[in-house]
């Protein structure tokens, strides 16, 4: 956003000065004001700054359509830049004018710059020679650009898809789940063993513990699951190495399933998956047994997909419990209800709070169940003494069955149906291929019962369904680009030479990504959609000198080479200063805080260098292209329209 703050400032101030000193180079009763200069100059290129801004503010409006995560952490950017750029159009159409008149238009400053610095002079002249060697070569230089941009998109294909780019955030969440049932102490002594593994590295600093947590909390957890930070600071490997090294020594302890993510990403996977991870395969049915099976199975299916880590069956076990299975024809004999049955097994044993007791300023909970022991067997329960319709009492064990059976320590649902959860994260490779390949393995290997079916999920449904909105709105958005070029040129062929910048810039965008990080995320593509309307800049500032130079009848290439020339030095100027305020996010885009905008940079930067140097030569010829179509026409029409004169 700097760099797009001064670019509207940068095209008034260059061509307000360009006439200031052509008009002080006239004899000095040839001479026009400075105060019309300045105003005519600025008028000249008003409404193509006025367009081009508009189009590039367009460009972000698919950013307030995204939904979820995604939306609310792009959502802020894009505010941030619309109302700075409308402010910096508001400056360079009202004070900058002013500023020229003041600081521009004074004799002797004007007297001390006739002649350009010998860097613009030399950079025009070499410009005005590549670009009549470009004429003479019309055809290799629009085939070469042509065979660029179809290489362009063939790599496009060859990318990986994420939904945002991995952190670096310098820290490692660890989730530690061991066996249900697991007691408090031996969940801690594993846990002091995990801690003890992890420190032994040499890039891990310190680590802190959670282990289960209260029931009434938000994110509730039990006495065998644990929640390890680690702090780290890479030294002498790479961080794939450490990663790889943290997970090899996790994996060594038995007894207990690991996921090694990021605080902040580990989060954004619960969000987004409901799970730890950055996948979740989630297996539907009815009996837990089954589920338990098919998600066994499919970890051993997909346990050799390149890029696969952490996969782990979400922990089921048997738990023993007391089931109390009523005897209606007993519950007859003896007049008791369901309701009166059902009351009295939940208030003897799980209790029924009937008030309050104060001591002082503290208050406790009056609750009413069964007397029993604190650790009560099966025959304790079957002994429990409940009302008959006659004022007399009976054993519970005459009236209902009490048996002891083993049943499951969690059942999970979704949309009331049943469900288990394999989830696994990804190391080295982008969440949509291996999710593909997860898909493809799991399609060929698995075969699932009648009534049973897998869903899949995490952050790639994220990316996909970000991804079709952009795409989405962004036709909406370049539907009403072209209505806003049309209003400037007024000419349906024009407003599509102005759009070819948009191919020109894929090129360098396309090249950005694959030479970095080969992964086409949100902010990448949102990158994409920003360059397109950044790139339109130049192509609208070269459409309107041609259209003004061509009304004065002059020999067609050369209108076109010297309104090149002319608007070379904005073109350059806007496209240095845009591409300079990138510089820094790029080279920090391993840094933490980063991760977002750095893939938005380097597609920017790279998008801005091609379409900026293949601009300047394939608008020219495709220009001469049109104009001469044109030109070419109107003496037919002439000849048409003569002989049809009486």
């Amino acid at each position: 956003a700097i760099g797009s703050l001064v670019d509207d400032a940068i095209v008034d101030v260059e061509n307000v000065y360009k006439r200031l000193r052509q008009n002080h180079q006239l004899p000095l009763e040839q001479r026009d004001s400075a105060y019309n200069v300045v105003f005519k100059g600025s008028s000249e290129i008003r409404s193509s700054i006025i367009h081009a801004t508009f189009i590039i503010m367009i460009t972000f409006v698919p950013l307030f359509f995204l939904s979820g995560l995604e939306g609310r952490m792009l959502k802020p950017l894009g505010t941030a830049y619309l109302i700075a750029l409308a402010m910096s159009l508001l400056v360079a159409m009202t004070l900058t004018p002013l500023l020229c008149k003041l600081f521009l238009s004074d004799e002797a400053y004007l007297n001390r710059r006739q002649k350009d610095s010998w860097l613009a002079a030399w950079l025009t002249r070499g410009y005005r020679r590549a670009l009549q060697w470009a004429f003479r070569h019309k055809r290799p230089v629009v085939g070469t650009t042509l065979a660029l941009l179809i290489a362009a998109i063939a790599l496009m294909f060859t990318m990986g898809r994420d939904f945002l780019p991995p952190f670096n955030e310098g820290s490692l969440t660890i989730a530690a789940v061991a066996k249900p049932g697991i007691s408090l102490e031996e969940s801690n002594k594993l846990g002091n063993l995990l801690e003890r593994e992890l420190l032994a590295i040499p890039e891990i600093t310190s680590t802190s513990r959670r282990t289960g947590r209260g029931e009434l909390d938000e994110h509730s957890q039990a006495t065998n699951g644990a929640e390890i930070d680690v702090n780290f600071t890479l030294a002498d490997r790479p961080k794939e190495a450490f990663m790889a090294d943290v997970r090899a020594r996790l994996a060594a302890i038995p007894g207990v399933v690991t996921s090694v993510g990021q605080p902040l990403g580990h989060r954004i996977d619960h969000m987004v998956s409901g799970t730890q991870a950055t996948i979740a395969i989630k297996v539907f049915g009815t009996d837990l047994s089954q589920l338990y099976l098919i998600g066994n199975r499919i970890k051993s299916a997909t346990a050799g997909i390149d890029g696969l880590v952490d996969v782990n069956v979400e922990q089921q076990t048997e738990t023993p419990q007391l089931q109390v299975r009523a005897n209606r024809d007993m519950l007859a004999r003896y007049g008791i209800t369901m309701q009166q049955f059902d009351r009295f097994v939940e208030t003897a044993f799980n209790g029924e709070r009937i008030g309050d007791i104060y001591e002082g300023q503290r208050s406790f909970d009056l609750v009413l169940k069964q007397s029993l022991s604190e650790t009560p067997t099966i025959n304790d329960v079957r002994d429990a003494l409940i009302d008959t319709y006659d004022g007399g009492k009976v054993p519970l064990g005459v009236i209902a069955e009490v048996v002891s059976v083993g049943g499951p320590n969690t059942i999970s649902r979704e949309n009331v149906q049943r469900k288990l959860v394999v989830s696994a994260n990804v190391s080295g490779r982008d969440a949509m291929g291996v999710v593909d390949d997860i898909k493809k393995t799991v399609d060929a290997q698995v075969q699932l019962p009648e009534g049973y079916r897998i869903e899949y999920g995490g952050q790639f449904e994220s990316a996909k369904a970000a991804t079709r909105t952009l795409v989405l709105v962004f036709i909406l958005a370049l539907a009403i680009i072209y209505l806003l070029l049309y209003t400037e040129f007024r000419s349906l062929s024009l407003s599509l030479i102005v759009l070819l910048n948009l191919p020109l810039a894929l090129i360098g965008g396309v090249l950005a990504v694959k030479l970095g990080s080969n992964s086409l995320s949100i902010p990448a593509i949102i990158g994409f959609i920003t360059l397109f309307g950044i790139a339109t800049r130049n192509g609208i500032l070269l459409i309107a000198k041609y259209q003004s130079l061509a009304s004065g009848g002059n020999d067609l290439r050369q209108s076109i080479i010297q309104g090149s020339v002319d608007r070379f030095s904005p073109i350059i100027m806007t496209a240095l200063t845009t591409a300079l305020s990138l510089v820094p996010m790029v080279l920090a885009a391993d840094h933490p805080g980063n991760e977002i905008q750095a893939p938005m940079a380097v597609v920017v930067l790279g998008g801005l260098i091609t379409s900026t140097l293949l601009n300047i030569f394939v608008i020219p010829i495709v220009y001469e292209w049109y104009r001469g179509k044109i030109n070419a026409q109107r003496p037919q029409n002439n000849e048409t329209d003569n002989t049809m004169l009486p």
